[in-house]
């Protein structure tokens, strides 16, 4: 959890993350993105819904528009990807005890599920994802990534993270040239995390 502050836009309006695709579409995003997000801060009482201060806000709201600027940058080369990876935070899990039957695999490094709970988000989105061809990792921390990539040649991949994390781990992934796709957080912390599915189905 690189955010030294914790985050919930899962009660935020749905039209929230539409203005925010809007913001990213703009030409200059760079040099208006600061006036942009004071505004749709204030339009959607995000401080009020998430609790965190005006400048956090400002911060979290930076970091998810260069999130969506770069995956449309990345697009059209992810689109092109044959063999594709998708990363997904272990914190997702339902259950973070000895309810989750996944089994870490250090040699990996990754959790396998075990899809032993119907309910859970990373159960779903790990079938999801295999039925489209992709090899699915859920990972207890970005330092794994590194082993991963070294073991097996990847050429697109589709990653679950907040937005500190993914601006740290992209630059990365690009340098192997790795086309990215970053699906945001939309609630941080150690446990019970949460992703828009419909955004990764979509993304994948």
């Amino acid at each position: 959890m690189p955010y030294k502050f914790t985050f919930d836009l899962s009660k935020a309006p749905k039209f929230f993350f539409t203005e925010l695709a809007t913001v990213s579409h703009q030409t200059g995003i760079h040099t208006t993105v600061l006036k942009a997000s004071v505004d749709i801060i204030k339009k959607f009482n995000i401080e009020e819904v998430t609790g965190i201060n005006i400048n956090d806000a400002i911060v979290l709201l930076h970091d998810l528009v260069d999130m969506q600027v770069a995956n449309l940058n990345d697009r059209n080369k992810f689109l092109e990807s044959k063999k594709r990876a998708l990363l997904l935070p272990h914190c997702a899990r339902n259950y973070l005890d000895s309810r989750c039957k996944a089994v870490f695999d250090a040699n990996i490094p990754s959790y396998i599920c075990s899809h032993c709970s119907n309910d859970c988000i990373v159960n779903h989105v790990n079938k999801i994802a295999k039925e489209k061809g992709y090899d699915v990792f859920v990972l207890p921390g970005g330092s794994c990534i590194p082993k991963i990539f070294s073991n097996t040649k990847y050429e697109g991949v589709v990653g679950v993270a907040c937005g500190e994390e993914a601006k740290m781990l992209r630059p990365l992934l690009s340098n192997m040239n790795i086309a990215v796709q970053s699906i945001p957080l939309i609630k941080n912390g150690c446990v019970n995390t949460v992703f828009n599915m419909e955004t990764l189905i979509k993304t994948l």
